[in-house]
C-alpha cells in the first residue's frame, strides 16, 4: 500500500516559504538567496514573490535592497493579470511614486519593468 502524496501544492508551498521569510526575518539574510530561488519554483502567480517584496521593504528597505529586484522581477512574470504587482509600486517607491516616476523611470530598471506592466498604456 503506498502512502498519501505528502507533496505541497505550490500556494502551500509558496505560503510556508513566505511564513518561513517572515518568522525569521532576523536570521534569514545569510539564506535568503536560496529561499527566493525556492519561492520563485512554488510561487506560479507572484503572490508570494510580491508579498515578500513588500514585508521586506516595510521591515529594512535598506538591508534588503540587494534581493528586492529578483523578487520584483519574478513576480512581474508571474502576476500577468496585475493582481499582485501594482502594490509594490507605492511599497517600494513610496506614496510619491508616480510623482517621481520620470526620475525613477532614468535611474531604476525595475520600476521602470513594473511601472510599465501596471500601466502599460503610459504616462511614459
Amino acid at each position: 500500500m503506498s502512502e498519501p502524496n505528502q507533496t505541497l501544492t505550490p500556494e502551500a508551498e509558496g505560503m510556508a516559504i513566505y511564513e518561513s521569510i517572515v518568522n525569521n526575518v532576523a536570521d534569514c539574510r545569510d539564506t535568503l538567496d536560496n529561499t527566493i530561488m525556492d519561492l520563485k519554483k512554488a510561487d506560479p502567480t507572484g503572490q508570494f514573490l510580491a508579498s515578500t517584496a513588500r514585508f521586506l521593504a516595510a521591515v529594512d528597505r535598506e538591508e534588503f535592497d540587494e534581493f528586492l529586484p529578483a523578487l520584483i522581477e519574478a513576480a512581474i512574470e508571474r502576476d500577468r493579470e496585475r493582481r499582485y504587482i501594482p502594490q509594490l509600486l507605492e511599497a517600494i517607491w513610496g506614496k510619491d511614486y508616480s510623482e517621481r516616476r520620470e526620475e525613477l523611470r532614468a535611474r531604476d530598471d525595475v520600476f521602470r519593468r513594473l511601472y510599465k506592466r501596471v500601466y502599460p498604456e503610459g504616462p511614459f
